[in-house]
């Protein structure tokens, strides 16, 4: 049982425990906002976990590392910097994940011309290879996932959520850049 004596929690039915006592015990008056939040994380999670789950580690990498690999499949050779700013990520995740990469004969690090410190990550013919399998996997698998939804549905949330976030100019947003 719950704190209010209900039959044992799920994460939907905590939700709305949430929304109530933030609201009526608390003072909080932007209930629906913790509501959209709170839901909004819980896909982004259930999804990742899904693609990395049945696409990812059965062929032997992260979600993280599919992030890397597939900005670099698509944008070309980057400096770590720039890869980072495109796949979200940290300037040092992508240092250690290249290490990674170049190690599994995925990735090449090669010197930048702008420094003598500079470098640049590319794919190497076997890491282009690997990303045509992997994303055939992943772009079914995200297919499954569109599916539940009409084509007008998949692009009213599409503009829903890049609103959302084009949004964050209107406050002091932290991101990873």
């Amino acid at each position: 049982m719950d704190a209010d004596g209900d039959a044992e929690l799920d994460f939907w039915s905590f939700v709305d425990l949430a929304g109530r006592r933030l609201s009526e015990e608390f003072g909080f008056p932007h209930r629906i906002a913790t509501r959209l939040l709170l839901t909004l994380n819980r896909a982004s999670a259930i999804v990742t976990y899904d693609l990395e789950s049945t696409v990812h580690r059965p062929r032997g990498h992260s979600w993280s590392a599919f992030r890397l690999l597939f900005v670099t499949w698509l944008a070309g050779p980057l400096e770590p910097g720039r890869a980072a700013t495109l796949a979200g990520m940290s300037r040092a995740a992508v240092s250690n994940l290249a290490k990674t990469l170049v190690a599994d004969g995925m990735m090449v690090r090669t010197p930048g011309e702008r420094d003598g410190r500079s470098v640049i990550l590319s794919l190497t013919d076997q890491g282009g290879k690997a990303m045509l399998d992997i994303f055939t996997g992943q772009n079914e698998r995200e297919r499954q996932w569109a599916s539940v939804l009409t084509e007008a549905e998949q692009q009213i949330l599409i503009m829903l959520l890049d609103k959302l976030i084009a949004g964050r100019d209107r406050f002091d947003v932290r991101e990873r850049s």
